[in-house]
């Protein structure tokens, strides 16, 4: 641990809010995620699995309009097709598994 001399001013707190306009809206994408798993829990799977697929269909296209140094944390790979197709995929998957399968009796 580096202390600093005395009489010298304190150092600045770190910044703990996003910096990245991609920053903001991964923490609006982990809420919704958060309350999709909530509704899995509660029973509602359909409307949960579908809430995660939509979250993933908007973080693909939050990553397809941001540019890399916006993108935040949207960006996860050095290619930002990769980062795009991925999770439409997933997400639209996810909603067409979630509207086909059948109810069990």
């Amino acid at each position: 641990m580096i202390v600093p001399p005395a009489g010298s001013p304190a150092p600045a707190p770190e910044s703990r809010h996003p910096q990245t306009i991609g920053g903001v809206i991964y923490l609006c994408l982990l809420g919704a995620v958060a309350v999709g798993i909530a509704l899995v829990a509660v029973g509602s799977w359909r409307s949960g699995v579908s809430c995660i697929g939509a979250t993933l269909v908007v973080a693909a296209g939050g990553r397809l309009v941001l540019n890399d140094h916006a993108a935040g944390m949207l960006r996860v790979r050095r290619h930002r097709w990769f980062d795009v197709v991925v999770p439409l995929a997933s997400g639209v998957a996810m909603i067409v598994l979630a509207a086909t399968i059948p109810d069990q009796i």
